[in-house]
């Protein structure tokens, strides 16, 4: 079926899940985030493509299961999140892990994000999460959907492997923690431990405060621990390589667990 207006109802709904008004679906565009989605078997509701898909493009199709649209390019273009469009929209349902998930393996170190803004950050630090080995991933409320377009973008399809609970209470997640055996750490910049120094190979909840002001002073307080990240050393290594190496530091310190060095990237 070709679609040639932009009014149609199917295009007006999936141009309310791009924006974040359906909240038990999510917006998914080009071929690396839709075989990504596709890979996750995440339930799909509809895929829209140009109306001459790409071989590639076809052989996704081959893999999905949902009904597929075809559109004029002016109402492609008119979906799309991004300036030059793509070629491949799906829309699936919101990814939503059990929380036993997250506690799986035997000493699970875990990501909590307390009111990051920016969803170019936050996928950020999905997708570091994922390469430093976390387990999984709590969004706070008051943070950036952790599964709007330009987040997904920006985790490069780790918000598809790594499981995320998003919009949840803080204080909440870290009484879950505790209760589960995991120490409660905050990332700071006027902590006395510094981040190589704590023993990253215990169970652990590792809190990333907001861009601008950092965690918030009832989270600060609640954590068991504070740690301070080396800024210069392991963002230099971060930034300079395209995957950072959490294995070791610059002092001959003993190597650590490899989520050590994440504080230290991911503070803004």
């Amino acid at each position: 079926m070709l679609i040639t207006s932009s009014s149609n109802d199917r295009i007006k709904h999936a141009r309310r899940v791009r924006e974040g008004r359906e909240r038990e679906l999510i917006f998914v565009e080009g071929e690396r985030l839709v075989a990504e989605c596709v890979a996750s078997a995440l339930k799909l509701h509809a895929c829209f493509t140009a109306a001459a898909p790409s071989a590639s493009q076809l052989a996704l199709l081959e893999r999905m299961s949902c009904p597929v649209f075809q559109l004029s390019e002016s109402v492609l273009e008119s979906l799309s999140d991004t300036t030059s469009t793509q070629g491949i929209i799906v829309i699936a349902e919101r990814p939503w892990p059990a929380l036993d998930v997250l506690f799986a393996c035997p000493a699970p170190l875990i990501l909590g994000l307390d009111r990051i803004q920016d969803p170019g950050n936050l996928g950020t630090l999905v997708r570091t999460a994922e390469s430093a080995g976390a387990s999984g991933l709590f969004s706070f409320a008051g943070s950036a959907d952790a599964f709007s377009p330009k987040t997904l973008r920006s985790s490069m399809g780790s918000a598809f492997r790594l499981p995320i609970l998003p919009d949840v209470s803080g204080l909440g997640t870290l009484e879950t923690c505790r209760s589960r055996g995991l120490k409660t750490v905050v990332a700071t910049g006027d902590a006395d431990l510094l981040h190589y120094d704590y023993d990253w190979r215990q169970p652990t909840l590792l809190i990333l405060g907001n861009e601008g002001r950092g965690a918030s002073p009832e989270i600060m307080t609640a954590c068991d621990a504070r740690v301070r990240p080396e800024l210069p050393s392991c963002l230099r290594r971060c930034v300079s390589g395209g995957t950072p190496d959490f294995s070791s530091n610059e002092e001959g310190r003993k190597p650590i667990r490899s989520i050590s060095c994440l504080p230290a990237f991911l503070i803004f």
